[in-house]
């Protein structure tokens, strides 16, 4: 390392928190730099006479709170620039911030080229804001019609929210509170991670396999009495697993035994409409514990920022109370712009065409590594875990 570490001696408090408040106060200081890297894990656990571990929970705080960033082997370096408004997990992604990285693997983002345009659509939306009420309905009508037409539940309320991320984190709100326990799929998307934290809640992992958790993994996790499980249906983010309609009816049948203790079941469908997998779904096998949440930013565009969420009445029901008192609902004339995307023929075959290309490119890459002696199973979406 190229800067200067806090003087061992002047550490009084040799707790996960005290040590990574000293190393917190010479970054911020200037005593150590960006790009500097910190001393090793086991150089200062001997300097300071703690265990190995203490020093390891130290440096899990510093990367939580953005100043530094784990590179592997290579070691734990001070971050080049702070990204503090990303949460912790996604500033640790290797490429984010990083201008050195060539190709940034670890986006999951959709081809730009293969969204359908959204010119067609915009020139059809009205060139004044319709809404002329804060208290109108927060769906449109026919939106909501358009979208119960390929619904796994056709008892579930629905309604719009800014996101599939959004959507979730809605949810969990709800129904997780301080000391809670919630099943998360690992690998998963980093951010589920860190929104339990943000709440006080604790992760519980459960293992996948080729089609979806593994019923064994699930009957552990529910032990320790969870009050949510937080799934990916398809296309599974980053592995690209699909749920299979068995291992669904599976997973079911161990939730349903959870009588007195039922946990919630949060469905994450984020690539439904360019992913290659049935429609599958807990929500007819569970009913009443089941909340869906359907995002179009995998398929029509990141930033129309746009998600379906469909659940009992009196969840739904609560989650659209709550947001009448902060965003109140999903831009009108952007409902619009997706009610356009999923009713017109152009921009349905354009998506179409994108399922089939991510399809083709998914089947062409695990052709490619297959020649290399890597075997993996082909999946589904955009995403693909490939072992290293």
């Amino acid at each position: 390392m190229t800067g200067a570490s806090p003087a061992y001696g002047a550490i009084e408090d040799r707790s996960p928190r005290g040590i990574a408040g000293a190393f917190s106060r010479a970054i911020r200081s200037g005593a150590l730099a960006p790009g500097d890297r910190l001393p090793t894990v086991r150089d200062v656990a001997a300097e300071l006479g703690v265990s190995p571990a203490t020093v390891s929970a130290a440096w899990q705080a510093l990367r939580r709170t953005g100043l530094v960033v784990s590179r592997g082997r290579a070691g734990t370096f001070v971050r080049d620039s702070p990204t503090t408004w990303l949460t912790p997990r996604v500033r640790d992604l290797v490429g984010v911030g990083d201008t050195s990285v060539r190709f940034d693997l670890s986006r999951g983002t959709p081809d730009p080229a293969l969204l359908p345009s959204l010119g067609p659509a915009l020139g059809r939306v009205s060139a004044r804001a319709a809404t002329l009420a804060y208290q109108e309905e927060p769906v449109l009508p026919r939106l909501r019609d358009v979208l119960a037409t390929t619904w796994p539940n056709p008892d579930d309320t629905i309604t719009v929210v800014d996101g599939a991320t959004d959507g979730i984190a809605r949810v969990m709100e709800h129904v997780v509170s301080l000391g809670d326990r919630v099943v998360l799929e690992s690998p998963t998307f980093p951010p589920f991670f860190d929104l339990v934290e943000s709440l006080g809640a604790e992760a519980v992992p459960v293992e996948l396999d080729a089609e979806g958790i593994r019923v064994e993994s699930l009957r552990r996790a529910l032990e320790t009495r969870p009050v949510a499980v937080v799934l990916q249906p398809r296309a599974h983010n980053p592995t690209g697993v699909s749920l299979t309609p068995s291992r669904a009816s599976a997973l079911a049948r161990v939730l349903a035994r959870r009588r007195d203790d039922a946990p919630w079941v949060v469905e994450d469908d984020h690539s439904g409409a360019i992913s290659t997998s049935p429609d599958v779904s807990l929500s007819t096998l569970l009913p009443g514990r089941v909340v869906h949440v359907r995002s179009f930013s995998k398929s029509h565009g990141p930033d129309l920022r746009i998600a379906a969420l469909g659940g009992p009445s009196g969840l739904i029901d609560a989650i659209v109370q709550r947001r009448m008192l902060g965003p109140a609902w999903t831009s009108r004339m952007v409902q619009s712009i997706l009610l356009d995307l999923l009713t017109e023929a152009q921009s349905m075959d354009e998506v179409a065409e994108a399922r089939r290309q991510y399809f083709g490119r998914q089947r062409g890459l695990v052709d490619a590594l297959a020649s290399y002696g890597v075997r993996t199973t082909p999946p589904d979406g955009i995403n693909l875990w490939l072992p290293v």
